[in-house]
């Protein structure tokens, strides 16, 4: 069995703006974020869905409420959302809410880097998930194991639920997106996040997961 994930990540939103740590945290889309949501429901618009599945976050909703506006099927005949908690973004912790960059650098510090792409770069993104669960004080973020634990459980969520060449549309986060693409296609290049809005397709399989784009924003047929 194998189906099809159009995975979007949210529109722009205020946190996204003032460059805070926003992983279980929530804020408002911004106007960028409404405009990124309209972006790729028309990137999308002529896509078939079988099921629609989001996190269990007020960005996600939002985007998907505008995505969906630019859909060719009739409100009344849509398909209604499947959320959960398992799609959500990487759990920050203690440093929720805080600048990025100040986060960034005191996590990075004792392993010899100043921000998120110096990490990337000098080790990975998984061992950041473990870098950030170090530096934690409440021992609250998630770790590499811990987010692939739940993670593991998303995919299986959606295996349980699919059938063979069904085509699924997914809104979650950035850092879940890049996550998913180093794990099962390390030959892309994430150094760069997925911009908003932007689509990334995934062939999802009984024990595998495909990876056929990233961080597409119209650049090549969707």
């Amino acid at each position: 069995m194998s189906f099809t994930v159009y995975m979007v990540r949210h529109g722009q939103t205020l946190f996204n703006s003032f460059q805070r740590m926003q992983g279980w945290c929530d804020s408002p889309l911004t106007d960028a974020g409404i405009d990124n949501a309209i972006h790729s429901g028309k990137l999308l618009q002529d896509k078939s869905f079988n099921a629609i599945y989001r996190s269990d976050t007020m960005r996600t909703k939002n985007t998907l409420i505008h995505l969906l506006k630019e859909s060719h099927v009739p409100e009344n005949t849509r398909l209604t959302p499947i959320e959960s908690d398992l799609f959500r973004e990487e759990f920050y912790g203690f440093f929720e809410g805080q600048n990025t960059d100040k986060v960034m650098e005191t996590v990075g510090l004792p392993y010899g880097c100043r921000t998120f792409l110096n990490i990337l770069e000098k080790y990975s993104i998984e061992e950041s998930r473990d870098f950030m669960k170090k530096a934690d004080p409440f021992d609250l973020a998630e770790d590499n194991q811990e987010f692939w634990d739940r993670y593991d459980k998303a995919f299986d969520f959606l295996r349980a639920r699919q059938n063979d060449d069904d085509q699924v549309l997914l809104v979650g986060h950035g850092t879940a997106i890049r996550s998913i693409v180093s794990r099962y296609a390390p030959e892309i290049n994430i150094l760069k996040s997925p911009k908003n809005g932007s689509i990334t397709k995934l062939i999802v399989h009984s024990d595998t997961i495909e990876v056929s784009y990233y961080g597409n924003l119209g650049e090549t047929p969707v």
